[in-house]
Order: C-alpha cells, then sequence, then structure tokens
C-alpha cells in the first residue's frame, strides 16, 4: 500500500497554527500560515508567484511579492511583508529571486533526513535519472491492491498518476517527481515531526527502506 501521509499533514498543520502564536521571526511566521495548509502549503504559494511573474524572470518585486501573499490569502501586514522582503532581498536590488525564497522557506532539515528522503528516492527511481515516472514506479509498486484498481475506476497508470501528484508540484502537474520536489514535500511533512529518529523510522516503514 503506497504511504498516506494524510495524518502527519494533519498533524503538521495543527502543530503550525500552534507554533504561529509563540514565533515573531516574520520568514518562521510565513512558513508557519503555509504549513498550516498542509505539506503541499509552501508549494502553493510557489505557484501563485509563478503565475504572478509575467515576464517569466522568476523574480518578483516588492508589489508583486504583496499581491501574491494577497492572492494566496495570507494575512500579512505591510510592514511584516517589508520585513520579509528585506530578509530576501539580500542585494538590495528591489527584487527576490523566487526560486532561492521557497527553499528558504522550506523548514530546515538535519543530513539524518535530508539523507532518508535521497534514499526513498533512490529506490523509487529505478532508471537512477533523477526523477520518478510511472515506469519507475511499475518496478516497484503493484497498484493491484488500491482500492480504486480493484473496484475498477482506474487502471493501473492512473493509481500510479494519482500516487506521482501526491509530490508532483501542484503549479505543473506533468506526471514526473524530481528529487527536488520530493525533498519539499518531505519537508512539510519532517515539519510535523519533532525527532529525527521517528521521522527516520516513519520513512523506513513507509518505504520498506
Amino acid at each position: 500500500q503506497m504511504p498516506g501521509t494524510a495524518r502527519h499533514d494533519r498533524e503538521m498543520a495543527i502543530q503550525a497554527k500552534r507554533n504561529l502564536s509563540k514565533t515573531t521571526d516574520p520568514v518562521e511566521r510565513l512558513r508557519l500560515k503555509c504549513l498550516a495548509r498542509g505539506s503541499a502549503g509552501i508549494k502553493g504559494l510557489g505557484k501563485v508567484f509563478r503565475i504572478m511573474d509575467d515576464d517569466n524572470s522568476r523574480t518578483l518585486d516588492f508589489k508583486e511579492f504583496v499581491k501574491g501573499l494577497n492572492d494566496y490569502a495570507m494575512m500579512v501586514d505591510k510592514e511584516e511583508a517589508q520585513e520579509i522582503f528585506q530578509i530576501f532581498d539580500k542585494d538590495g536590488s528591489g527584487t527576490i529571486d523566487f526560486d532561492e525564497f521557497l527553499v528558504t522557506l522550506r523548514p530546515p532539515m538535519s543530513n539524518a533526513r535530508k539523507e532518508i528522503i535521497m534514499q526513498a528516492f533512490r529506490k523509487l527511481d529505478k532508471t537512477g535519472d533523477g526523477v520518478i515516472t510511472i515506469e519507475d514506479l511499475r518496478g516497484v509498486y503493484n497498484a493491484k491492491h488500491h482500492p480504486k484498481y480493484q473496484n475498477g475506476d482506474w487502471t493501473e497508470d492512473q493509481v500510479f498518476r494519482a500516487f506521482l501528484d501526491n509530490f508532483d508540484s501542484p503549479y505543473d502537474k506533468d506526471g514526473k517527481v524530481t528529487t527536488e520536489e520530493f525533498m519539499n514535500y518531505y519537508a512539510g511533512v519532517s515539519a510535523s515531526i519533532d525527532t529525527d529518529v521517528y521521522f527516520i523510522i516513519m520513512m523506513k516503514n513507509a518505504w520498506k527502506l
């Protein structure tokens, strides 16, 4: 059975909401506001920024940044937004690189956690090309146990595709999961889990590592 992380997602969202009242660090507050929406919360903000980036410059100025936060219904007042923007605009150019922004927003993880996430990724990436695809999953997973396959709703490929969509970036579900997308997803899950030991046990069980 494919690993279900819905429970972790709920725990993480509850914990993020709780921690919001305790922190004054503006970046941490924004991170927690995203995580309060679940593991894909940070990716969701990324999606909004990408939509706003009309000229494909992969950068945002302050006006776009504030508009993006508002479109994503992030309640951040102007002063706080300014503070966050200045932290990310390291060179004072008046723009921020949003890939860098999203990586910084991702909850920090210990090397032990990153390593076990990469072990899971390598196990799934049968072809070893750094991307997980339906082809890869055919070699690792038996879709026939999935309830939607059993009742005839889905084909095997649909089961695999739904699985990949969990990890895929919401703005661009292409049925391929890169290392970065996999890491981003598990950074969200990781935020709900206090100890490395528990996180590693969870990953080992989920992926039979």
